[in-house]
């Protein structure tokens, strides 16, 4: 396994300009500092959430406790195709010609 050195580190431990490069993100130096501490509060806030113990509890599809309204599926508008290949430089028997691509 290739060792990877960790340069460009600052105190949180966290290699901005290789992360950087991986996203192929363009983070200016000036901002190292404070992207790295963000990281790190995300990487903290996601340590907490996976300490919470969850046995029992039953995984949602959705937060909010409500059903899905759905109109009926009744047709609002009638299609004239005679009036779309009006348009079309050829057609026959209600299909669109087009040119050969692949002989």
């Amino acid at each position: 396994m290739k060792e990877m050195h960790m340069t460009d580190q600052d105190n949180t431990g966290i290699n901005i300009t290789h992360l950087a490069r991986l996203g192929r993100l363009a983070i200016p130096a000036s901002s190292h500092a404070s992207t790295a501490q963000e990281l790190k509060n995300i990487i903290a806030m996601i340590d907490a959430m996976q300490s919470i113990n969850t046995d029992g509890i039953e995984a949602l599809s959705h937060p909010l406790d409500s059903e899905q309204l759905m109109r009926a599926d009744v047709v609002s508008e009638t299609v004239s195709r005679d009036n779309f290949q009006n348009n079309a430089p050829k057609t026959e028997d209600g299909y669109y010609l087009v040119p050969r691509v692949i002989d």
